[in-house]
Parts: C-alpha cells; structure tokens; sequence
C-alpha cells in the first residue's frame, strides 16, 4: 500500500476504520483464531548498539542484570513449559548486534534451535543482522521465522538507532527472506515519532516482496535508564487504529499484539482482536518487559469465545509475488525488500 492510501484509512471514523479491518480479517482468517507465542531472552543485557528504547543496551545505565548465552538445557526446560502451557511458536532473543557463522555463540544457537525443533512448535530466532550464509544455517537447523522488526519510519529512524541503519535492517530481512525463513516483522509505537511514521512503516512492510508472515505491534514499555524513559504512554486508540492499518496492510500476516499489553484493559485488548489482531505474545516476561499472565490471558479469550491456533512446525515462507515492481528509493532509503539485488 501507499502512503496516501494508507493515510486515508487512518483518518477514517473509528468505527467504519473497525469495519473495514473486520471485513479484511474475516475474509483472511475466517477462523478467527488466536495464535499464543512464548517469548524467552537466552542472552540479556550488555548489546553493543544503542536503541533509545533498550534497556538491554551496554550505553545505557538500567536496573536489567546482563546474562550470557543459556546453556541448551535450561532453554530447553522453557520450551517444554511453553509447549505444555499452550504456545504454539518459541522465540528466542538474543542482545547482539549480530552473528557470524563459525563462531562459538552461533554454533550453540544452531544446537539450541536443533532441539527446540523436534517439540513440534514453530521455532523464531531474533539475534540482530544476519548474513544470507548464517541465515540459511539457521533454515537448516530448523528455524521457521525470523524477527526484525522495523520499529518506526526510514526517516526517523535515526532518531531512535545510530549504530546501525535502515538499510542494514532491510538487507537482513532481504538474506532472511531469500534463505527461504518467514520474517517477523514489525513496529513500536510511543518511540516520539508522528502518525505519518508510523503508516510510513507500515508502507515499507506492505511493500516487502513476499509480505511478512506475521506482524508485531509494540506499544513502548518506557525503561528507567533508557533515553525515552519520559515518553508518555500510547493512547490504546492509536494503538487499535494501528492494528487494524495493518490488518488492512498485511492481510495474510499473523498481527501480533506485542509489548504494552499490560497497560491494556480487557476492552481494548478485545478491540485489537475485533481489528485484526490474531497472535499474541503468552507468558510472564517479554525479553525484558512484564507481559500479563498466561491464565488471564486464557480467561479473555475464553470470555471472548477465541481459540487458539494451532502449531505449524512445517511453516513454510510466503511466496515472492512476481507482481510487484522492483525497489524504489527515497533519499537513500530502501522501501522495500524487494525481490531484486538492490536490496543487497
């Protein structure tokens, strides 16, 4: 989609926005089920880089304790726990810039993917850029989707990140993409960015060639320490007019509601899933945030009368539409991970 076409959809009444979102979603996802994602940090703290959001950065002075690499089994014990609570996909996140094939942190991650694959859930991985060697090692140890997120518009980007850029992000997408992984990619709203940044990247991830397989909507979680610690919390209207964008935007992807659900009431969270919203991060913690409870949140999809999706280890990535035109760019920035060598 474009900018202007997604621009008049979010200036539309909220409820005839609600109803086009709906429409969409029903048309897509006729079953209305809700997929549940357990979220596990195998590696906190002491990253390299310097998101203003983080507080898993080393630049930053927060109250979060760093933690080296999981052993196998400990990240093991998690994953069972998840499966038998319900979660039908394991991520897994890593604070690192990046990985390098060959390495000792890289081959551990491969061994610890191997055995998580074999509990038949969906295995994600997000562990910062990749190249298109280490992304297809990681294909083969067995990972069905990879995530990394956008966060916010190429143009205010800078703003938020300066040790890597845009592009950088795009082209580990394009690597991930082209090793044949679903990628999960998303947003955080609250970051002081505009309403325009925000449909700015949904227009970049509409525009991905093949579109993402899921989704995630994050609403800031501000953390002491961090340099948007003060930001004021995300109107939960933005948010609901956000998920629905991206129901409209994206509509074979999974649309994850994402961190911030605990500032959320039972009604809005009800909205999102009304929007679009069909997946959820199911669990106590979120890498580094709280995350509500598993049996409240069992207690509002059986309140709303929502099932749960089931796994699909043998989740395959979405096809290159052959329709779409080759990359364009703006100011030096990528708007698409196209399916052509210009996004590296």
């Amino acid at each position: 989609m474009t900018l202007a076409e997604l621009q008049a959809l979010h200036s539309l009444p909220f409820f005839d926005l609600l109803k086009r979102a709906r429409e969409v979603h029903e048309k897509f996802w006729p079953e209305g089920k809700i997929q549940l994602c357990t979220l596990l940090s195998i590696k906190t703290g002491g990253c390299s880089e310097d998101c203003a959001y983080c507080a898993q950065s080393a630049r930053y002075k927060t109250e979060l304790e760093s933690h080296v690499l999981m052993e196998r089994e400990e990240v093991m014990t998690h994953a069972r726990a998840a499966k038998e609570n319900g979660s039908t996909r394991f991520c897994m996140g890593a604070a690192w810039k990046g990985v390098r094939g060959g390495t000792k942190r890289f081959e551990q991650v491969l061994d610890i993917v191997r055995d998580v694959s074999k509990l038949d859930m969906e295995v994600c991985v997000t562990l910062g850029e990749l190249g298109p060697d280490e992304a297809a090692q990681l294909r083969d140890a067995g990972v069905t989707a990879y995530n990394h997120n956008l966060d916010t518009s190429p143009e205010h980007y800078p703003n938020i990140v300066s040790t890597h850029t845009y592009e950088d992000r795009l082209r580990t997408i394009r690597n991930v993409q082209d090793a044949g992984i679903s990628v999960c990619c998303g947003g955080i709203l609250g970051l002081s960015e505009t309403i325009t940044d925000r449909l700015r990247l949904l227009e970049v991830i509409s525009n991905f060639n093949p579109q993402p397989e899921s989704v995630p909507i994050n609403s800031l979680m501000p953390m002491p320490g961090t340099p948007l610690a003060e930001n004021p919390q995300v109107d939960p209207f933005d948010l609901v007019r956000m998920i629905a964008c991206a129901r409209i935007a994206v509509p074979r992807a999974k649309v994850r509601l994402s961190a911030g659900r605990t500032r959320l009431t039972d009604e809005i969270q009800a909205l999102c899933f009304y929007a679009g919203a069909n997946s959820i991060f199911y669990g106590e913690k979120l890498l580094t945030a709280d995350n509500p409870e598993m049996a409240k949140d069992r207690a509002l999809l059986a309140k709303l009368g929502l099932k749960t999706l089931e796994p699909n280890p043998a989740l395959e990535a979405p096809e290159t539409d052959p329709l779409v035109p080759a990359c364009p760019t703006q100011e030096g920035h990528i708007l698409q991970a196209c399916a052509t060598s210009c996004c590296g």
